[in-house]
């Protein structure tokens, strides 16, 4: 498995780290449950860790690899190191005498990594894009925001080059078909999974006291990068409308998950400035805490503890945040964008609103918050709902998806 810009091991909620990380390890993880060997390839950013790690269990391996910098770079730079990353790849291979039947690649940069190596493995090659730069350049709003024609260029070989395209749902196939040509005879929708055993219900007071606060709070949860992809904004100015309209009950806190609100400002991203100074200038510094990057481990007790979990995004391939939140047994409010219109059930799971909207939103959070037993009834088939997601079965489809590229496309010894 290819994860060039960011590792799967990573603390989640950074600049570089989100749903990606997570599914690539959980995924690694379910594969080597069931006996299949992986071994994860990203690019090291830190000289002090270890350039091999069997964090992943089963045997399964990550690897550091030194291309460029040993540091955090903006992921245009890392274009230029490529080269240098698919030659580590290559020599740790010959060294250990390593022979791989699939490539899976993750995202653009991997995908151009993937098709390097085909040319000396001469092995099928799976991808799965996870974000597509024409979709967030239909959304961007700011010139800032829109992805280069390098991206571009290079997504469009990429459906050329793989053996299979992953999509995660129906909405991220059609987006491959109509908005880049794409073969339908290549595509396979996978989602991707959850994994029940950390994530799933639990008493909602218990971890509201294991958290620090008040049992009897309202906690309203947002949890993602930093940046404008993810509409944060609209929620922001929806606690707004609900507290000048008198209707967020007493007690309430709105926890966002991400980024490093306590870097210098220098350091902080542009959107991380931007949002803490909406929320100065809202006035809701008493009821919005920027609580930054937490472990992927620990989500569970925040999901857990909210009333609801909130997505505003302006586009996701899928939304992880949602499933593992729907897992615990939380309901969410989400855009009725991308794969979140298909994850989210509106008044099934949750609620679907119109992106960029904080009065739509507003009236749902206003709807959860005053009926406890609609809150109630909507995580608890939430939680049901999240059963089919399972990272076992999720696995067992991708198995089936090497195999069927491995018997179109054989090994060469």
């Amino acid at each position: 498995m290819l994860s060039v810009h960011t590792c799967p091991l990573a603390t989640l909620g950074g600049k570089e780290t989100g749903g990606m990380n997570v599914y690539v390890r959980d995924l690694a993880r379910e594969l080597g449950r069931q006996g299949i060997g992986v071994d994860v390839f990203t690019r090291s950013q830190d000289e002090h860790e270890p350039h091999l790690k069997h964090d992943l269990g089963f045997g399964n391996r990550v690897f550091h690899i030194p291309a460029g910098p040993e540091r955090p770079l903006p992921r245009l730079e890392l274009f230029q190191y490529l080269p240098e990353f698919v030659g580590g790849v290559r020599l740790a291979a010959a060294l250990l005498d390593t022979h791989y039947d699939v490539i899976h690649s993750h995202y653009w940069m991997s995908g151009w990594v993937a098709h390097e190596l085909q040319r000396w493995w001469k092995v099928p090659m799976v991808h799965m894009a996870h974000t597509l730069g024409v979709m967030k350049n239909r959304i961007a709003l700011r010139p800032e925001e829109h992805d280069p024609q390098l991206r571009l260029d290079v997504e469009q070989e990429i459906l050329g080059w793989a053996d299979r395209l992953i999509a995660a749902t129906p909405a991220e196939e059609a987006q491959l078909q109509w908005l880049m040509r794409a073969d339908p005879k290549k595509i396979e929708i996978i989602p991707p999974g959850v994994d029940l055993s950390i994530f799933h219900p639990e008493d909602r007071t218990t971890d509201l006291r294991a958290l620090g606060l008040d049992p009897h709070a309202t906690l309203l949860l947002f949890v993602g990068r930093i940046e404008p992809l993810k509409g944060a904004d609209t929620l922001l100015k929806a606690i707004k409308i609900l507290c000048d309209q008198h209707q967020l009950p007493a007690n309430t806190q709105v926890a966002l998950i991400g980024g490093e609100p306590n870097e210098p400002e220098e350091n902080r991203t542009a959107e991380m400035n931007r949002l803490l100074e909406l929320r100065k200038s809202l006035n809701l510094d008493y009821v919005v805490t920027f609580l930054g990057k937490r472990a992927q481990e620990s989500l569970h007790y925040y999901y857990n503890a909210a009333s609801a979990v909130v997505m505003p995004s302006h586009y996701e391939s899928f939304g992880m945040v949602a499933l593992e939140a729907m897992a615990c047994g939380t309901p969410v409010i989400a855009s009725n964008v991308g794969g979140l219109a298909y994850l989210v059930r509106d008044g099934e799971t949750g609620f679907l609103v119109p992106d960029r909207d904080p009065q739509a939103l507003a009236e749902r959070l206003r709807c959860l918050l005053n009926d406890p037993a609609l809150a109630d009834r909507l995580g608890k088939q939430a939680a049901q709902y999240a059963q089919q997601y399972r990272w076992s079965a999720i696995a067992q489809q991708m198995q089936d998806v090497y195999t069927a590229v491995l018997a179109t496309k054989p090994v060469l010894a």
